[in-house]
């Protein structure tokens, strides 16, 4: 009988010590999900020129955005311009006020997205390739860093290669 006591007590040890991973794998899960559907908004907005969506997916204050030229495009263009930085810094609104003022057609395609989460704080790297109307303007690669507000995800920061000379 003892025996079994301490069976049933070693069982219960471990059923209980699972249950942590459990539920953070169920909400990792979860995490992913949503951001995934942010994601799917955020490509939405831009199609649908949403500059008020878009500007509500990023923390208001705070955070960074930098494109960083790639090496062959940096080359040519520092050729023609002397005084050209490889790294520049934006922000999420000066791209809403872009893609809500544009009367061309936008969209910006994903591939190979990966997300990587926690629960509270989330990276999201994925491949894209920048069309205007209909045609390859910018490809690269872009990192997000997420936050969860309480209220849903948010990109905090964003930085992304830029390749404009690999459109064809």
């Amino acid at each position: 009988m003892k025996k079994i006591v301490m069976a049933s007590g070693l069982w219960m040890v471990l059923a209980c010590a699972s249950l942590p991973g459990t539920a953070r794998a169920a909400d990792d899960v979860q995490a992913k999900a949503q951001i995934g559907q942010l994601v799917e908004r955020f490509q939405a907005a831009i199609i649908a020129h949403d500059k008020t969506a878009l500007e509500g997916m990023f923390v208001a204050d705070g955070g960074s955005w930098f494109e960083v030229l790639g090496e062959d495009a940096y080359r040519k263009i520092k050729a023609k311009k002397p005084d050209l930085s490889r790294v520049h810094a934006d922000n999420y609104r000066h791209f809403a006020a872009f893609i809500g003022d544009s009367k061309q057609r936008i969209e910006e395609q994903f591939s190979n997205v990966r997300i990587q989460t926690d629960g509270a704080v989330a990276s999201v790297y994925f491949d894209f390739i920048f069309l205007v109307d209909g045609r390859r303007n910018n490809v690269g690669s872009e990192t997000w860093q997420l936050v969860h507000t309480g209220e849903g995800w948010k990109i905090s920061a964003m930085a992304y290669s830029s390749y404009p000379d690999r459109t064809r």
